[in-house]
């Protein structure tokens, strides 16, 4: 048994880390709501026909309000980001699908593998899929250059490969656990998918982001892997870094899966990720001992990107805490040194990110050393 190291060159966002705390952009799902899109503005004339309400299909208005989504990733850079994210949380067949294909609940049937298989084969979703995340891709692309010329700043685009709206961990039927929906290689499928329409599209890295249940995440790193491999990506330099976020409940646990942050750490150090993190679910105070936690435990970099406290319907934003808020508590972190990349989730604005940006302006990153992988030699 040895320890390997890679030895690809150093990535120009890992270098930045090693500068400064980087700023991560905020909700697109929130900030689309300050714009007062409708049913008919996310249908335009392509999906004017669709059996289904849209409007909870944010990934849709990359194609059908691609101004508005521009304009979203503008504000978020402009308002300090480094990284933004493509507009892609729920584009892949399986999540899509629950757009475009009927139910089979509904008339007394259940969703399972069958089922399931159909979406993976449907030519459709197949195409919308792809067409969904590499658009995004170039959206974002197109902004982070055209701003990070403007300002002679780099900003970077990170790939955002959503949790799904199924669970390989998880049976739906109380009477038959056993039971999974979905399989393995279907959630495999799907991602592969992404993975690839995203490096089309030019993305900086990947992000596995709100894991909720672990299984699915690792599918994800799977697929990402596989992509690698089969697509002749494997030389060094050419691998795009991954960055790794999961989402825990109050008790810290990864919501479905139940894992503790360190036990999610040891699940995908062999990833290799640039960063690790938390993200959505929690406000930062209720976040800030899971993420000490994972400070102390992970070897490369950490993010947190928490929501703007808990939700709250009578709030402007569906959330409690105020861009002052955000950043005094994630200025917090910064100085308490647990932090090497900060932003927002559900309920931040452009507004949000400005704050957080300008409370951790001159902080010094967390320190962390390289994680090893011990292997066969």
């Amino acid at each position: 048994m040895g320890i390997v190291r890679k030895t690809q060159p150093k990535h120009p966002l890992a270098k930045l880390m090693e500068e400064r705390i980087v700023i991560i952009d905020g909700a697109m799902g929130t900030t689309i709501r300050t714009y007062g899109m409708t049913e008919a503005d996310i249908r335009g004339e392509r999906f004017a026909n669709a059996k289904k309400d849209m409007l909870n299909n944010g990934d849709i208005f990359s194609l059908t309000q691609p101004k508005m989504i521009g304009d979203i990733h503008r504000r978020f850079l402009e308002a300090g980001a480094d990284i933004i994210e493509t507009n892609t949380f729920g584009a892949t067949t399986i999540s899509q699908s629950e757009f475009f294909v009927d139910d089979p609940r509904e008339h007394g049937g259940r969703k399972d593998p069958e089922f399931y298989q159909k979406i993976i084969d449907d030519t459709m979703l197949s195409d919308l899929a792809w067409e969904i995340n590499e658009t995004s891709a170039r959206q974002c692309r197109e902004w982070a250059d055209r701003v990070g010329n403007d300002t002679g700043r780099q900003r970077f685009v990170a790939g955002a490969i959503g949790p799904l709206t199924v669970s390989l961990s998880n049976s739906p039927d109380a009477d038959d656990p056993g039971f999974r929906v979905v399989t393995f290689d279907q959630v495999l499928t799907a991602y592969k998918q992404e993975v690839r329409a995203l490096i089309a599209g030019g993305v900086d890295t990947l992000l596995v982001e709100t894991i909720f249940d672990s299984l699915n995440a690792k599918a994800a790193l799977v697929a990402i892997r596989e992509v690698f491999d089969e697509d002749g990506l494997t030389a060094a330099g050419k691998e795009l870094p991954i960055q790794i976020s999961a989402a825990v409940g109050r008790g810290g646990e990864t919501m479905i899966s139940a894992q503790t942050v360190e036990a999610m750490w040891t699940a995908v150090a062999q990833a290799r990720p640039l960063s690790v993190g938390l993200n959505c679910s929690l406000g930062p105070d209720l976040m800030h001992p899971f993420l000490a936690e994972l400070a102390g435990k992970a070897g490369c970099a950490v993010s947190c990107y928490p929501n703007a406290g808990l939700p709250n319907p009578l709030a402007p934003t569906g959330f409690d805490l105020l861009p002052d808020d955000m950043g005094r508590l994630l200025g917090e972190f910064g100085r308490e040194g647990i932090v090497n990349i900060a932003g927002g989730c559900c309920g931040n604005t452009p507004d949000h990110i400005a704050a957080i940006a300008k409370a951790l302006e001159g902080v010094a990153p967390r320190r962390y050393g390289a994680a090893l992988i011990e292997v066969a030699a």
